[in-house]
């Protein structure tokens, strides 16, 4: 990632990211930091499409919410957050927003882990978006590890064998980390629910 120096509050940011020069570019704030979101590395890529289409497929199984990508961006609080995957039920939003950077915090925040990403910045995501009650699921490729983070409740750091649970939000979703971190040729287990 990299980071403008220049701090800046909401508004100011919101006008920013308008300009002209910056449209076509994917910025987040981050404590009144400006953070340009870069291509990200292959492998955190496909394990972030690979989350996104699990949520996706829940989602439109079950008709229960919206799904958005990389491309999408949300309030939260006073920051500007564009997750890897974000989840919002349609019983918080009836219908997808159509700003750049939706006014509700998405009910679920997927941030996979890049050789780009400041582990301190998404720390800091992640405190904000617990404070906007999003569950964040935080995917580590390299360790093969995903970090469950539930407003009011400690982190669960879920291991290769375990299982990725959608809890109350998402209720049947779960997927193995085995499925999620698997490479090409493997089998997907049948103990996969969406």
């Amino acid at each position: 990632m990299v980071h403008e120096t220049l701090i800046l509050t909401a508004t100011q940011f919101d006008e920013w990211v308008m300009r002209p020069e910056n449209v076509e570019r994917d910025f987040e704030l981050i404590n009144g930091e400006i953070v340009e979101k870069m291509v990200s590395y292959q492998k955190s890529s496909r394990f972030a499409a690979r989350l996104l289409a699990l949520i996706d497929n829940y989602a439109m199984h079950h008709e229960t919410g919206w799904v958005t990508d990389a491309q999408g961006g949300y309030m939260v609080g006073t920051e500007r957050y564009i997750p890897d995957a974000a989840y919002v039920s349609a019983a918080r939003q009836p219908n997808p927003s159509e700003a750049a950077y939706n006014p509700l915090a998405p009910d679920l925040a997927v941030e996979v882990i890049s050789p780009t990403d400041s582990y301190k910045d998404v720390s800091r995501k992640v405190t904000h978006y617990r404070a906007a009650n999003t569950i964040v699921w935080v995917a580590l490729p390299d360790e093969q590890e995903i970090e469950v983070h539930i407003p009011g409740a400690p982190v669960r750091v879920l291991k290769i064998n375990d299982t990725l649970d959608g809890g109350s939000l998402l209720p049947g979703f779960a997927v193995p980390l085995t499925t999620i971190f698997r490479h090409r040729g493997a089998s997907v287990p049948d103990n996969t629910i969406v």
